[in-house]
């Protein structure tokens, strides 16, 4: 696949705050939950550990067929006593834009994800929270998963600044 070189500059922006959200997303997960996994998945590479959540039952196993040519940033799943609730996480190094949200949403329909994060290191945009209270859907998930979260995630504090429209660990 031919990337242009602003693209591929762009995705290895991205790529340096993978490992750190992804560990501020464990500590969060330690904090309410006992069995968790998350892996980079950017680089279309799934471990078993994760595939062995994916119930063959269905033939829900055939997403990965799919995520050969693109994948989440980083997925997991929270293992519960009767459940497997997937996470998936887009990451960006740029303002939020419509585009990135549809490719989040793609990912948790794919994945049948409880939880999906788009994460900027950007604050999200007022225009963006504005549409998503005109054009409800937008952030919607669907059966069985939660509305898309945007996150602003500040790389000079190493945090989470902002969740919109909250974050779904707190109660």
């Amino acid at each position: 696949m031919n990337l242009s070189k602003g693209k591929k500059e762009r995705i290895c922006r991205e790529r340096k705050h993978y490992e750190i959200i992804k560990t501020k997303l464990e500590e969060l997960l330690k904090s309410k939950f006992n069995n968790f996994h998350l892996e980079i998945t950017a680089n279309k590479v799934f471990t078993e550990k994760l595939k062995a959540e994916i119930s063959p039952h269905g033939n829900r196993d055939i997403v990965f067929h799919f995520l050969k040519k693109t994948a989440p940033d980083i997925t997991g799943f929270i293992k519960r006593e009767h459940s497997t609730d997937f996470i998936v996480v887009e990451v960006k190094n740029e303002k939020i834009g419509i585009d990135d949200i549809y490719q989040v949403r793609k990912y948790a329909e794919l994945f049948n994800a409880k939880y999906s994060f788009l994460i900027s290191t950007k604050e999200i945009p007022i225009e963006i929270k504005r549409l998503s209270k005109v054009v409800y859907m937008l952030l919607s998930g669907g059966y069985g998963y939660e509305r898309a979260t945007l996150v602003y995630f500040d790389t000079q504090k190493s945090d989470f600044i902002e969740w919109f429209e909250k974050n779904p660990f707190q109660e």
